[in-house]
């Protein structure tokens, strides 16, 4: 049954993941950090993917779930990025995080604030099940790439010839 259906399952997920980053965004004006938007990009990636795809009819052709793993990874790159930013672990791109750079010039400490995002990207925004936004992004692109490379294994993978 995932064979059958799992080009549209990909679809939806991403559909959903990248609506809801959109509804939190307009409708509750939750403002997304630069790490928040960058993790947005896979999945405006993935529904270009699956449009060419699916008007060309290639949905069962391997080519789709290799870009797919390559977007994957992409996206999770930015998003585990994101939650070492938020806890502290890892450092965040410049105008993203924390506080300013000491300095004697009156000129350098001004463009340093106005360079700063507005939304830091350590703040954590909202939290749902205990778990950030970045958090539960991450884990959604993880289990996307797992079901996708058991996909791939399973109907593209090297089969064993009977004798």
């Amino acid at each position: 049954m995932l064979k059958k259906y799992w080009f549209y399952l990909l679809s939806l997920l991403s559909i959903t993941a990248l609506g809801s980053a959109l509804i939190a965004e307009y409708y509750f004006y939750i403002e997304p950090c630069k790490m928040c938007l960058k993790q947005r990009e896979p999945y405006y990636a993935l529904i270009g993917l699956f449009i060419i795809f699916f008007i060309f009819r290639w949905q069962s052709k391997i080519w789709f779930f290799i870009g797919v793993q390559i977007i994957i990874i992409y996206g999770l790159f930015y998003s585990i990025w994101h939650v070492g930013i938020e806890n502290k672990i890892l450092p965040g791109p410049s105008g993203c995080s924390g506080g300013l750079d000491i300095t004697n010039n009156a000129n350098n400490l001004k463009e340093q604030i106005l360079s700063k995002a507005v939304i830091n990207c350590e703040d954590i925004v909202w939290i749902i099940f205990g778990l950030s936004a970045a958090t539960i992004n991450s884990l959604l692109l993880f289990l996307i790439f797992l079901i996708n490379t058991i996909y791939i294994w399973n109907n593209h993978g090297f089969k064993k010839e009977k004798n």
